[in-house]
């Protein structure tokens, strides 16, 4: 077998969105996992806006959506009875092309990036371990174990995607800091009486949190709650010991179990993303409560982020001082994730007087005043979807004076036009210059020497509504991030930005794959 460029371990979604990028781009990789197939129980749900984002450009966005349901519509509890109703609808209008979040099952979307790394020439090798790796100066040589059998792999770069129980991160010896939670929780996939409900049900109990969503347009609900603490020791602990409260809290009758388990959350950081030639990524790097629906969106967003830049050293398109950006605008993101989620998710869980406050008063009350404004809504959605992630301090990250260039600065993502749909030029490949207004002759001459696409629209309110700048050029990295905000199209400054990150745009450097 011809050895790869990237060797990449764990075929959850983090890897595989790793290896289908890559794939895309023409970079030899191989991607493997020691399961022997891919995961049959629906662990994470949900798929936020900014990832369908990012798949767009894989030609994953519309596959997803199909197979997922839009949840339009929040329900608190207290003791099965209805609260506060909020409406998920008008949340993230006009801020993204998806505005929504979308239920879509782990195991259901596992299969869905498998088979479209098939089909761009890539199968998974299943039942195939990483047991350890060397390095030297040119690359890796892993050593992998297959039916007992041990055989060597080398590799210019090694990914480890492999999950909370990384031995990546464990031969790189990066520690994996924080701790477990102290409450049981319990996770059921089911089918109950009456009709398929489609919204997200939350009960804010005193004794603790339940929630059910669904899981699959046919008919199966995902319930999660907190066990009785005197139920959290019992052996063998199955549905029917937790069936009575699950269901007084909710509202439900439990018509039939598809799938039960427990379960404690962690919260964890590895100390690094990168050592040399090896990176972390998604739960190998991070993992904290599932509160808001981040974990797998962060690791796709991890994996889509470490793609683009390997893709561009790997080519020679980019300096591999590039790299170092990675950990540099994702473990700040993470550790910050991770402290975020933490803290709402002891306040939600809390046995205390705050918590209780909290479920029984602050949420049901606060929410829906939050929900009732504009700003609110977007300011909700903005986090929750992961759309306001930016990397202001990152090395790539220039025109950062407030104003310069509208409300847009270097290191945040693009925003969308409504009605332009600006974001469809978006290839997550390569880079290019978007430009609302009049493109100067001299600097459109300039960006086709450097082999830089130009996308430009005539000036509109609906551009100025959406922070840019008339005229301003904004040099989109492959990933729709803003490199460089630049509103007076300099073609001296946009040169002295490549030459500073070694990158040669795909026109400037015709690649033999093209």
């Amino acid at each position: 077998m011809p050895e790869p460029d990237i060797l990449i371990a764990g075929a959850g979604p983090t890897g595989l969105v790793l290896a289908l990028s890559l794939a895309r781009q023409g970079i030899a990789c191989r991607i493997l996992d020691k399961a022997a197939g891919p995961g049959e129980a629906s662990r994470a749900m949900v798929v936020q806006a900014r990832t369908l984002e990012l798949y767009r450009p894989l030609g994953l966005a519309e596959a997803v959506i199909a197979a997922g349901i839009p949840v339009e519509t929040v329900h608190m509890l207290e003791e099965g009875e209805e609260e506060a109703r909020i409406s998920l609808r008008e949340f993230g209008a006009g801020l993204s092309p998806y505005p929504f979040a979308l239920a879509f099952p782990q195991d259901d979307h596992e299969r869905l990036l498998e088979a479209a790394l098939r089909e761009a020439g890539l199968a998974v090798e299943w039942g195939t371990e990483l047991t350890g790796f060397t390095e030297t100066p040119e690359g890796v040589t892993a050593t992998l174990r297959r039916d007992g059998a041990e055989s060597t792999c080398r590799a210019a770069w090694l990914c480890g995607c492999d999950g909370a129980h990384s031995r990546v991160r464990e031969t790189l010896g990066l520690g994996f800091a924080g701790g477990t939670y102290e409450q049981l929780f319990y996770v059921c996939d089911a089918r109950i009486e009456g009709p398929f409900r489609r919204d997200l049900f939350i009960h804010l109990a005193p004794q603790g949190l339940s929630l059910m969503l669904p899981v699959r347009s046919r008919g199966v609900q995902r319930l999660i709650g907190m066990v009785p603490p005197e139920l959290a020791g019992r052996a063998g602990l199955g549905f029917e010991d937790i069936r009575a409260p699950a269901e007084a809290l909710l509202g439900i009758r439990v018509a039939e179990v598809n799938w039960f388990s427990t379960y404690r959350v962690h919260h964890r950081m590895a100390a690094r993303f990168r050592q040399g030639r090896a990176f972390l990524a998604g739960d190998a790097g991070h993992i904290h409560s599932p509160a808001g629906g981040q974990g797998m969106n962060t690791g796709i967003g991890d994996a889509v982020n470490l793609a683009w830049k390997l893709a561009a050293v790997v080519r020679g398109r980019a300096a591999p001082a590039l790299l170092d950006s990675y950990e540099a605008e994702r473990l700040p993101f993470a550790r910050q994730l991770v402290a975020t989620t933490d803290r709402a998710f002891r306040g939600a869980v809390s046995r205390g007087l705050g918590g209780r406050l909290l479920r029984r008063w602050l949420l049901p009350h606060l929410l829906p005043l939050v929900a009732g404004t504009d700003a609110g809504r977007h300011a909700f959605f903005r986090i929750l979807s992961q759309i306001r992630i930016a990397y202001p301090d990152s090395a790539l990250s220039e025109g950062r004076a407030k104003g310069e260039a509208g409300s847009v600065a270097g290191g945040e993502r693009l925003p969308w036009v409504p009605g332009l749909d600006n974001f469809a030029p978006l290839d997550g490949a390569s880079w290019r210059v978007q430009l609302h207004g009049v493109a100067r002759p001299d600097y459109a001459a300039a960006l086709a020497r450097l082999g830089l696409p130009l996308d430009a629209w005539p000036w509109s309110e609906a551009a100025e509504r959406a922070g840019l700048r008339r005229d301003a050029a904004y040099l989109l990295r492959p990933d729709g991030y803003v490199g460089l905000a630049d509103p007076a199209q300099e073609a001296d400054r946009l040169a002295a930005y490549a030459a500073r990150h070694g990158l040669r745009f795909a026109a400037a450097m015709p690649s033999p794959l093209e």
